[in-house]
């Protein structure tokens, strides 16, 4: 990827020599940072680590951004010169590769300002209201606070999740759930940073199911910290809601893969659901991976709280999402049931987000008519 922007991009750069330098000196910093982070993350910290980590993560944004941008400008290129052969206009200057050269620099570091700004802010409180047909009234003041694809890990430690954690319970919500990738790491390194999820307030706890990342990080050491932690960890089960006499059944989903690491922990939202009550007013299906939906569409759920996809978490990634899940953010109904997809509280890998925002999501439920 360096080679190519820098084959592609440098040249072009001749009208501008402190911009080509400035464009040098980023890839070689970016070509030594990038692998040094990831072979830091895997060692104890230390000031200068955390830097090292911080730095090449940086960059890797940033790189992706300038990689996708080169390629949109190539796509130019071959457009304008397939028009300029076709009709004989000359419209390929060597004025317009120096600026679109330039620009594609210039896009890349501001949309990684941005980003890296975005980040820096923290999540936001989302509210969502769920409609239900038959939502009994006692259940109309019930409301939970979703978290998701947390990432504790390398650049994401105690302070952050404390700030989340207070924004969580200025909500005073009846439930907090926490739908996956809650870590990047094993327990040893940092289960002393997820401790504060033990401050959660809420009325009825705070109830966690597994994603992708708990599994590559040790799913059973996590599982038993979370449990520690005064969390409860639905494991294809569910619990029981006693809110204003009426019934809510609050059931979890191992991850959509979690059989790709320990067959025990397949994926099953009909035994998540087996024996609940039939006339509970409302039902909830934590799944980590939308494309859960497909094995629960039967389970007889009206709601699935889901995470996984970032909405992308920056641009143009979000385009690519429903190449392997439904749905990349937001609310959709789907045949027989609700889905809810967040875009989730941190981020994986680069410190950015540009066009999907990080989220903490209040969730509501309301009585009305369902989509046809």
């Amino acid at each position: 990827m360096h080679l190519y922007v820098g084959l592609r991009l440098i040249p072009a750069l001749s009208y501008v020599e402190s911009g080509r330098w400035t464009l040098v000196l980023l890839l070689i910093l970016s070509t030594v940072l990038i692998p040094l982070a990831m072979i830091q993350s895997r060692k104890d910290h230390s000031l200068l680590n955390t830097l090292i980590i911080w730095c090449g993560l940086v960059f890797m944004g940033f790189l992706s951004s300038l990689f996708v941008f080169t390629l949109v400008r190539d796509g130019l290129i071959v457009s304008l010169w397939v028009a300029q052969w076709s009709t004989g206009h000359s419209l390929l200057s060597d004025q317009w590769l120096n600026i679109s050269a330039l620009t594609v620099v210039i896009g890349s570091l501001l949309l990684s300002a941005v980003g890296f700004a975005n980040i820096w802010f923290g999540p936001r409180v989302v509210k969502v209201d769920i409609p239900i047909s038959d939502l009994p009234e006692g259940l109309s003041d019930f409301n939970i606070v979703q978290l998701s694809d947390v990432h504790i890990g390398p650049t994401i430690k105690r302070r952050f999740l404390n700030k989340v954690v207070q924004r969580v319970n200025r909500l005073q919500t009846d439930a907090v759930v926490i739908t996956g990738d809650l870590v990047d790491g094993r327990v040893k390194r940092l289960g002393m940073e997820a401790t504060p999820l033990a401050e959660l307030q809420s009325r009825y706890g705070s109830f966690f199911v597994t994603g992708n990342h708990e599994y590559y990080s040790g799913a059973t050491e996590w599982i038993d910290l979370l449990q520690q932690l005064g969390i409860r960890v639905l494991m294809n089960e569910h619990e029981l809601i006693h809110h204003n006499e009426e019934q809510v059944v609050m059931a979890g989903i191992t991850d959509y893969s979690a059989h790709q690491f320990d067959e025990t922990h397949r994926s099953n939202p009909q035994q998540a659901l087996r024996n609940a009550p039939k006339d509970a007013g409302l039902k909830i299906l934590l799944a980590h991976q939308p494309r859960s939906l497909f094995q629960a569409r039967e389970c007889g759920a009206q709601v699935q709280l889901s995470g996984h996809t970032h909405g992308g978490q920056f641009w143009p990634w979000n385009h690519f999402v429903p190449l392997q899940q439904p749905f990349t953010s937001g609310l959709h109904w789907f045949e027989t049931m609700w889905i809810y997809v967040s875009r989730g509280t941190g981020y994986w890998g680069p410190p950015k987000r540009f066009g999907a925002p990080s989220e903490i999501t209040l969730i509501s439920f309301s009585k009305a008519d369902l989509p046809e």
